[in-house]
């Protein structure tokens, strides 16, 4: 398949190359001849590797340190978000919602931008201005910055969930993308096209709702089947990387 046919998937870069390595390794640093072998999988040279290496120590991306580089904190914070993406914690669903309220007056903007963030990553939606809510079928804790801004409720609609949770998530366009990125990676041939697709499939999944069954408009809904099509990638993926990394 043609990725350039695909709206939406991302040039192979240096960086990008440099990123999706170490967000795939556990733990997430390498020396930098293992990343230049990396590079050299793609067709990337070994002096536009260490050029996007320096760049990324520079922009905070990156750290350093005793001969490798890893990610820095934040990265980090979105590898766990990554691995989260693609092996959801769930629990059964009781019909009960988790609903969040802004209750702090007066916020600086900085603070309503991080909290819109994490109320993102937590897959919450915006019902209206400073009201947030999803199914409660998640685990994971919430971060200070919701608990300090907002006041943490549960209930149910009054009316019928499942179009509450249409009007909330663009569903039917999530479904259509899964798709076709499942089919990019199933069609695509060499090394650096299925890379380019599998990372946007792993950017994808962190948009998923992870909405019980019982709220899915289809029984074919494709996040599970994308999910399986990533992890049969990555297993593939890990071993050309472990032999070109030298690790």
């Amino acid at each position: 398949m043609d990725d350039t046919a695909i709206p939406g998937l991302r040039p192979l870069t240096a960086r990008s190359v440099v990123l999706s390595t170490l967000l795939g390794h556990h733990p997430p640093h390498l020396p930098v001849r293992s990343l230049v072998r990396v590079g050299e999988l793609f067709g990337i040279a070994e002096g536009t590797i260490r050029v996007a290496l320096s760049r990324m120590v520079t922009s905070g991306d990156l750290e350093q340190r005793a001969g490798e580089y890893g990610l820095t904190a934040r990265l980090l914070e979105r590898q766990a978000r990554q691995d989260d993406s693609r092996a959801p914690r769930t629990r059964a669903w009781d019909g009960a919602w988790e609903i969040a309220v802004v209750t702090t007056e007066r916020r600086p903007a900085a603070d309503r931008s991080a909290l819109r963030q994490a109320m993102t990553a937590l897959r919450l939606a915006e019902l209206r201005e400073g009201t947030w809510l999803r199914p409660a079928n998640l685990v994971r804790p919430l971060p200070p910055v919701v608990t300090g801004q907002c006041t943490l409720l549960t209930g149910s609609p009054d009316g019928d969930p499942a179009a509450l949770a249409a009007t909330l998530w663009e569903l039917d366009g999530w479904a259509r993308r899964a798709r076709t990125l499942g089919t990019a990676l199933e069609e695509s041939t060499g090394p650096a096209a299925k890379f380019t697709a599998a990372a946007a499939i792993l950017r994808h999944l962190l948009a998923d709702p992870l909405l019980p069954t019982a709220l899915l408009p289809a029984a074919d809904w494709p996040g599970g089947d994308l999910r399986r099509s990533y992890e049969a990638f990555h297993e593939e993926m890990r071993a050309v990387l472990h032999e070109h990394a030298g690790r």
